[in-house]
C-alpha cells in the first residue's frame, strides 16, 4: 500500500501543575511553603528518514500526542518533563496547516527535524509565591494547556531524474537496468502504483531516478492514476519522457507525447517547464527505421528542442548513450531547492491580549491570553489568590471594559471555565 497524502492530529504535552504544599516534620515549627514546580509538556517533532518511502505508516495510526508534565511534588521537587514525541516522515514530506493551508515544513534532508508543537510550561510551586508579606501562600499555578492540531502530510518524492510516459511503454525496465531498483514488471496497464527509486551510478556521478506510475489524458483532472502522483514530478531535476516507439499499444507515438506534455502543462509551470530528454523505448522491435523518423520530423517542428535517445530498455541497447546525455544535462542544472514558501508556525497565546465577546445567552466572556496565564495564577477557594484576581481585572482594565460594553449587575461574566455575577 503506498501512501503520499494525509491527515493526522497532532497534541503537544500540557505542563504539569505546581504543587501546593507545606513542609511539616517534627520539631520545625512553621515550615513554610514547599510546594514545587510543574513539568513541561513533551513536543511534537517531526523528523526525515531517508528509510521511509511512503506515508503508509499513517494509514491507521492518525493521532500523535506527547507525554504531559508531571506534577510538582513536596519538599520543592520539580515534576518530570514530559517526553517528546518524534514522528518519521520520508525525505519530500511536505507538512502544512489544515485550517490555514500554510505550510509548515519541507523536509528534504535525512535527519532533518522540525519542532512543529511545543508543550506547555509547568505551573509554579506555592514555594515560589511565597514573599516577605506572604509567608504562607496557599495557591499555586497550573501548568500551561496544550490544544490538538490538525496538519496534513504530503508526500512528493525526491529525485534528479522522473521517467514519466503512458503505462507500459518501459519506465520500470529502463529503472531496473540502470539502477539497483527492483519494481514489479508486466505487460498490463498500470503495473506501478507508486513511485519507485533507484540510485544511479555512471560516468563518476550519482544521482537519483524515479518512475512516476503512467499519465493518461486527463490525468490532471483526475482520470485514471497518474493525477495522484504529478506531484513527485515537482522535485525532479531532469524527465526522461518514454515512448513506446513500436506501437506496440496500437498507439501513435507522438500522440502520446503531446498527451503526456499536455497534461503536465496542466498541472502547472512547475512540472512543465522541467527539461525533458525524449526516450524512443522498444526499438529494437522495429523492422525499419520509418517510425523514428516520423516522430523525431514532428518534433523538429515544435519551439521547445529535445534531445532524443533511441534505445531498447528489454535488449540493454544504447544505454550508455543515454546515460552519457542524462548525465551531461544534469550538470548543466541547479540542484533542486525546497519549496519556496513563508513558514507557518502556531502562534502561543499573547499574554498580554484579551477581548471580551457576547455568547448566545447574552453573558460576558473574556478570552486570550492573559486570562489564559491569570486563570493559571489563581486559587479562586484561596481568599488571598482570589482578591488578587479581582485586583488584576481592575488594575488591567477590564472591569471597566465590561461597564463601557453594558455589563451591571444583572449581568454574568465568564472568565476561563467560572460565573461571575457583575457587583459593583
Amino acid at each position: 500500500m503506498f501512501l503520499d497524502r494525509v491527515k493526522i492530529f497532532i497534541k503537544a504535552g500540557a505542563g504539569g501543575n505546581g504543587k501546593t504544599s507545606f513542609h511539616t516534620e517534627k520539631f520545625v515549627r512553621k515550615g513554610g511553603p514547599d510546594g514545587g514546580d510543574g513539568g513541561k509538556g513533551g513536543d511534537i517533532i517531526f523528523v526525515a528518514d531517508s528509510s521511509l518511502d511512503s506515508l503508509v505508516d499513517f494509514r491507521f495510526t492518525k493521532h500523535f500526542r506527547a507525554e504531559n508534565g508531571e506534577n510538582g511534588g513536596s519538599a520543592k521537587c520539580t515534576g518530570k518533563n514530559g517526553s517528546n514525541t518524534i514522528i518519521k516522515v520520508p525525505l519530500g514530506t511536505v507538512i502544512s496547516d489544515d485550517e490555514t493551508g500554510g505550510i509548515i515544513a519541507d523536509m528534504t534532508s535525512n535527519g532533518e527535524t522540525k519542532v512543529v508543537l511545543r508543550g506547555g510550561e509547568g505551573g509554579k510551586g506555592n514555594a515560589r509565591f511565597k514573599t516577605s508579606r506572604r509567608q504562607a501562600p496557599a495557591f499555586s499555578q497550573t501548568g500551561q494547556k496544550t490544544e490538538e492540531k490538525a496538519v496534513w502530510l504530503e508526500l512528493k518524492t525526491i529525485a534528479d531524474v522522473g521517467l514519466v510516459g503512458f503505462p507500459n511503454v518501459g519506465k520500470s525496465t529502463i529503472l531496473s537496468v540502470l539502477t539497483s531498483a527492483k519494481p514489479k514488471i508486466a505487460n498490463y496497464h498500470f503495473t506501478t502504483l507508486s513511485p519507485n527509486l533507484g540510485v544511479c551510478e555512471a560516468l563518476g556521478k550519482r544521482f537519483v531516478i524515479a518512475d512516476i506510475p503512467g499519465l493518461i489524458e486527463g490525468a490532471s483532472e483526475g482520470v485514471g492514476l497518474g493525477h495522484y502522483f504529478l506531484r513527485h514530478v515537482e522535485r525532479t531535476r531532469l524527465l526522461l519522457h518514454v515512448i513506446d516507439i513500436s506501437g506496440s499499444e496500437e498507439r501513435d507515438p507522438y500522440l502520446d507525447f503531446k498527451v503526456v506534455n499536455n497534461e503536465l502543462k496542466k498541472y502547472g509551470k512547475a512540472v512543465s517547464n522541467i527539461p525533458q530528454i525524449v526516450v524512443l523505448n522498444k526499438c529494437d522491435a522495429l523492422l525499419d527505421k520509418k517510425p523514428i523518423t516520423s516522430f523525431k520530423a514532428k518534433l523538429a517542428k515544435l519551439k521547445t528542442k529535445y534531445n532524443v535517445v533511441e534505445i531498447s530498455a528489454m535488449a540493454h541497447q544504447n544505454l550508455d548513450e543515454l546515460l552519457k546525455v542524462i548525465v551531461s544535462e544534469l550538470d548543466k542544472l541547479p540542484p533542486k531547492e525546497k519549496i519556496d514558501f513563508v513558514p507557518f508556525e502556531y502562534e502561543r497565546p499573547d499574554p498580554n491580549r484579551y477581548e471580551i465577546i457576547r455568547d448566545e445567552s447574552g453573558n460576558f466572556v473574556v478570552v486570550g491570553g492573559f486570562i489564559d496565564e491569570l486563570i493559571r495564577n489563581v486559587v479562586l477557594s484561596d481568599p488571598t489568590s482570589f482578591a488578587y484576581f479581582q485586583k488584576v481585572l481592575k488594575d488591567k482594565g477590564i472591569i471597566k471594559e465590561l461597564k463601557k460594553r453594558g455589563a451591571d449587575e444583572n449581568s454574568t461574566v465568564i472568565i476561563g471555565d467560572i460565573e461571575f455575577d457583575m457587583v459593583d
